[in-house]
């Protein structure tokens, strides 16, 4: 009888140890299949480098790119384009993704750091110096107001008190960042606002007038990238998804984000410092209420 009740409770072990197995997730190691990368436009050269690079660590995943306007990738995202990582070019619409559990916030890193410049065609005559008298120029290429740089485009004119003037000019509108560097870049509107980055991508088209003034921009132009859901996605996929966000954060991705204008974006070491710095002075405060007794 006891042998009898033993050898069921070794088939139980068994049945368990097979159903765990059989819903344990795939590591990265086991990485593959199509993986959904939605991206800034202004990332698109960056990631086509970063990705060859990615294949041959990982030859079997596939990264399928969408590129355009952040708040397009955010309404894409909405109405149920299947997607695996979201690299947005401004908090705002990643932000708006993870409240409305779409994306993951666990796995939100604000990874890269821009500059928002004002360009005209290369060697272009134009009377405009900077910000400030932007509207010297007969019109502009600007990008909407759901798009990111259009956004900080509009912070910069409202913080310097001419967004009123800039409204009156000939605005042309463009849908992303591409189509306002395009339009620079072919002389069709006498400047633009763009990313740095942007810029120096077709520095053989157009020149940059200035950077945003310090202090017109109240935050950081940042670019977080993080997961999102993807119920369609099978254990492989999730795993390819995981391996590519760890690798766009490595020293190797970096590099190529750094070559084509971006900066690691360094939050973390700025408050470890202020914290450090905190700490010191309370020690400070401490040791001198002890010399006082």
């Amino acid at each position: 009888m006891k042998k009898k009740i033993l050898t069921v409770m070794l088939a139980g072990v068994m049945v368990a140890g097979m159903s765990a197995g059989s819903v344990q997730a795939a590591t990265t190691e086991d990485a593959s299949g199509d993986l959904y990368v939605f991206i800034a436009a202004s990332l698109a050269n960056a990631m086509d480098e970063i990705q060859k690079d990615f294949n041959e660590e990982y030859p079997d995943v596939n990264i399928l790119f969408n590129a355009d306007s952040s708040g397009t990738l955010q309404t894409q995202i909405e109405e149920g384009s299947r997607c695996d990582i979201f690299f947005s070019a401004a908090t705002k619409q990643m932000d708006a993704l993870v409240d409305e559990e779409l994306a993951k916030k666990d796995s939100v890193v604000d990874l890269l750091e821009n500059k928002v410049v004002l360009i005209k065609p290369k060697d272009g005559e134009t009377k405009v110096t900077g910000f400030e008298n932007i509207t010297d120029a007969k019109n502009i290429a600007l990008a909407g107001e759901d798009v990111p740089v259009g956004q900080y485009s509009r912070e910069i004119f409202k913080n310097l008190g001419i967004e009123d003037d800039v409204n009156k000019m000939e605005i042309n509108e463009g849908k992303n960042v591409t189509d306002v560097l395009a339009s620079v870049s072919e002389g069709s509107n006498e400047i633009g606002i763009v990313y740095a980055t942007d810029a120096a991508s077709v520095a053989d088209k157009v020149d940059v007038i200035a950077e945003a003034p310090e202090g017109s921009l109240e935050t950081p132009v940042l670019y977080p990238v993080g997961l999102t859901v993807d119920a369609e996605a099978s254990d492989e996929e999730a795993a390819a998804a995981d391996a590519f966000l760890e690798y766009l954060q490595t020293d190797d991705a970096m590099k190529v984000f750094e070559e084509y204008g971006f900066a690691a974006y360094k939050a973390d070491d700025k408050k470890e410092e202020t914290a450090e710095d905190a700490k010191e002075d309370k020690t400070e405060e401490t040791d001198t209420a002890e010399e006082a007794k």
